[in-house]
């Protein structure tokens, strides 16, 4: 049978169900989001004089929970339209609806026998072979489905969330002993493509795989940390990014948790694990004593405004952090950590290479190094210990602690960047027990829990052959840093490579620091125009595998610039820039833009030189240059004018002043979208350009672009003249920046700003409207650029962004 996933319905509007249905609608997916409907009335319903069974009434809950994720900071939702796409209903009037949908999620209260009553309706109600899954964090699945027809169990599994789903990649999938595998595989080959989620299969134990090892682990940093006398903040400034964790750490992600939550998760597990003589910690005596302590006193964490930490304001009225006393439960001013050791392991790059700094023997006697081998050597050995237990191979488990929890590496990653066979010696000397698997693979001569070849991963220890496996490779998933461990560069220098991805296709790819436009990049950029006139390529990708596509120009060379008047130099700058990307996007060949993390300033004006942008969903693009006083110089505004204001004169009569005062409040307030689909209602992409839900197959996503633009015969865009508003635009642009001064938004210079970008969106003040060729805005772009650039105040504000990171206000 196969298995095609367009509707679907969850049932559960709480916090994880409704952002559950959020995410699946930002997949362009309808959703039916069902609740049970109240029992009892509202003040506000009574007053209304409403009764139970009024539609509005029996749909609250569910409404309320939509509506309530709605408003959630990160966003659950990704776009406008895709709130609409979401449906609400209730358990008693909307659940025979579940016939019309493919696929049920359950996602109500964490208790078998509610879950055992619901899942009773449903099998009465589904059409035989819908795929109804549980978004339990823990409940054996078996169980959940016990006494259901025998299509329903085939039928159903385990779907595990994490919070928040739209922007943690993990899935945990738990098959159960009786779903169809192909059922199983169907889900996750949607998860994967559709949800942009990592899916790991785990074994039908207590809380699976992530939650079981860190619910454990936590719990051991925190009783370890209370024992031995370690301060809160020295804690968390210990187990952040310094050993490749959250920078949250411990204890202010337990206050992000909930205090309640993280101590209702621990106490469930224990109950869950009777046979696992490590799970004593998760009652330990010091985190009963201050965790007990805290719920109290109804300090449960970011959500009571106190926790481990309290939310104040000092006598500047600057936010500030109190921290917790844990002996009485008073809070006080944090305290400066300092560690020599930290001072000097914190800057080296690598993790592995970090770590192993820790764990030198030189530092026996450090206080730092004493804590991070005792958290680091729990983490390695809990997960060593459970491994088989709860997971079918070991790289299931550093992928859920990875994308569950934001670990940049997993335990066994870590465990041999430590190297396995002198790890193994120090946990044993600080009283962790290794597993006898571990030591069985070191005897079995596999020195590695992954084994490489030519520095590459290639395959992963396994326990039940005891000998390597070949590693399992997702489909599409092109890693740049194979490609240059494979000797495909073709050319590079300090800031950029173009490498060959096979085919025909040349990857441009950023790797200056920040990925900040420099002048290497740009000569490079310029090169691979050079390089597309060969017949050997077909077309070029723009794409990175670093956290960001790029950020903008090297804000350090302009203001240097600046600083010894360099006024023409800076001129020149933005023209070969403007040059450069309109070269490339004339060229005969297609050029593709594969768009992540942050696109700004001239990493946003890249993006949209480009034919076409493949973007991951989580793509924030923005033309943010007001920030340190200046406009864009790369062709941005050109593009806003060409993408946003002169479409909209396509019809006769067109009002051009809504197109174009959205095109000037996005520059003038250095707005940033939140989504890729937001960016495509500002106008940075448009309606030809994708979306791809999963950021590692973005790369191949942007290569069958650019195959399918071949195959229809493609030629460049032909350069065609743009709407001028002149003086009329011009007008309506200075009474709204006006009103912003009046109003106190915006200082003189920042009037100053917004008029130069509304005259360059204007075409300049020429008294009649019409049309002018796009160099003509490029020329008003770099003209006004090199005028901010050279005022006192704009340098003010370049030189306090690179001396703080942060825009100052003059």
């Amino acid at each position: 049978m196969s298995y095609s996933i367009e509707r679907v319905a969850v049932l559960g509007a709480g916090t994880m169900g409704a952002a559950i249905a959020a995410h699946v609608a930002n997949a362009g997916l309808p959703v039916l989001l069902l609740d049970i409907p109240p029992r009892e009335l509202t003040p506000k319903e009574e007053a209304k004089g409403l009764t139970l069974d009024h539609p509005a009434v029996r749909n609250r809950i569910a409404r309320d929970g939509l509506a309530r994720i709605a408003k959630l900071k990160p966003a659950s939702f990704m776009s406008r339209r895709a709130k609409d796409l979401v449906e609400v209903g209730n358990f008693d009037d909307h659940l025979d609806r579940l016939a019309e949908v493919d696929w049920v999620v359950e996602a109500i209260v964490e208790r078998l026998d509610i879950k055992r009553g619901l899942m009773e309706r449903v099998d009465a109600v589904r059409r035989p072979g819908t795929l109804v899954t549980t978004n339990t964090s823990g409940l054996p699945i078996s169980q959940i489905a016990e006494g259901r027809s025998d299509d329903f169990r085939r039928h159903f599994f385990g779907t595990h969330f994490f919070n928040p789903p739209r922007y943690m990649k993990l899935l945990e999938v738990i098959r159960g002993d009786e779903a169809d595998p192909l059922a199983v595989e169907a889900m996750a080959d949607f998860a994967t493509h559709r949800l942009g989620k990592g899916v790991v299969f785990c074994k039908d134990t207590p809380n699976f795989i992530g939650n079981r090892i860190l619910s454990v682990h936590g719990s051991y940093v925190i009783d370890h940390a209370l024992a031995e006398g370690y301060r809160l903040e020295e804690v968390d400034a210990l187990t952040g990014p310094l050993v490749g964790r959250p920078k949250t750490g411990t204890f202010r992600l337990q206050d992000l948790v909930g205090i309640d939550i993280a101590a209702g998760v621990a106490q469930n597990l224990h109950g869950l694990i009777p046979d696992d003589p490590h799970r004593d910690v998760l009652q330990g005596e010091h985190v009963a004593k201050v965790i007990g302590g805290l719920m109290e006193r109804g300090r449960l964490g970011n959500k009571t405004g106190s926790g481990f930490y309290k939310k104040a304001r000092d006598e500047k009225g600057k936010t500030v952090f109190l921290v917790l006393d844990p002996e009485t439960f008073e809070y006080g001013p944090p305290e400066k950590v300092r560690f020599e050791s930290v001072g000097a392991l914190r800057k080296v790059g690598d993790l592995g290479e970090r770590l192993r700094g820790f764990f030198d023997p030189q530092l026996d006697d450090d206080r730092a190094a004493g804590f991070v081998r005792a958290a680091v050597g729990h983490l390695l050995f809990y997960a060593a210990t459970t491994a088989s237990e709860i997971a079918y191979d070991l790289p299931s488990i550093d992928d859920a602690v990875r994308w569950g929890f934001a670990y940049e590496a997993g335990p066994f990653q870590l465990w041999d960047a430590l190297g396995v066979a002198e790890t193994a010696d120090r946990l044993e000397a600080l009283g962790f027990s290794v597993a006898p698997w571990v030591r069985e693979m070191l005897d079995a001569g596999c020195p590695s829990f992954y084994q490489r070849t030519d520095g590459r991963v290639v395959g992963y220890y396994d326990w039940d052959s005891k000998a390597y496996k070949p590693l399992r490779e997702q489909d599409g998933h092109i890693k740049v840093a194979d490609l240059h461990i494979a000797g495909r560069e073709v050319e590079g220098n300090a800031s950029a490579s173009l490498l060959d991805l096979g085919e025909g296709i040349l990857l441009l790819e950023f790797h200056a620091k920040m990925n900040a436009i420099d002048g290497d990049m740009v000569a490079l950029m310029n090169r691979a125009a050079d390089l597309l006139d060969d017949d050997a390529w077909i077309g070029l990708v723009i794409g990175n595998d670093a956290p960001n596509f790029c950020v903008g120009a090297n804000l350090m060379g302009v203001g240097q610039a600046a600083m010894t008047g360099d006024f023409d130099g800076i001129a020149e700058g933005c023209r070969e820039l403007q040059l450069t990307l309109q070269r490339l996007r004339r060229h005969g060949k297609p050029v593709v833009a594969a768009v992540h993390g942050m696109a700004l300033g001239g990493g946003a004006e890249i993006a949209m030189g480009a034919d076409r942008i493949v973007a991951h969903s989580e793509s924030y693009i923005g033309l943010v240059e007001v920030g340190v006083g200046l406009l864009p110089g790369g062709g941005g505004l050109m593009e806003l004018v060409r993408r946003v204001i002169t479409p909209s004169m396509g019809l006769k009569e067109s009002d051009p002043l809504p197109a174009a005062q959205k095109a000037l409040e996005t520059v003038a307030m250095a707005k940033v979208s939140t989504s890729a689909e937001e960016a495509r209602e500002m106008g940075f992409l448009t309606v030809h350009d994708r979306v791809v839900m999963h950021r590692d197959l973005l790369l191949s996503e942007a290569c069958q672009e650019i195959f399918g633009m071949v195959a229809d015969g493609y030629l460049p865009e032909a350069p065609a003249p743009l709407y001028a508003g002149g003086r009329d635009l011009l007008a309506a642009f200075k009474v709204a920046v006006w009103s912003l001064q009046q109003a106190g938004w915006a200082s003189d210079h920042d009037a100053l700003i917004a008029g130069k970008v509304g005259y360059v969106l204007a075409g300049g003040d020429a008294s009649t409207p019409g049309h002018l060729p796009e160099e003509h805005f490029l020329r008003l772009e770099r003209d006004a650029f090199v005028e901010l650039v050279a005022t006192e105040k704009t340098q003010a504000r370049m030189k306090h962004m690179l001396e703080t990171g942060k825009p100052l206000r003059n």
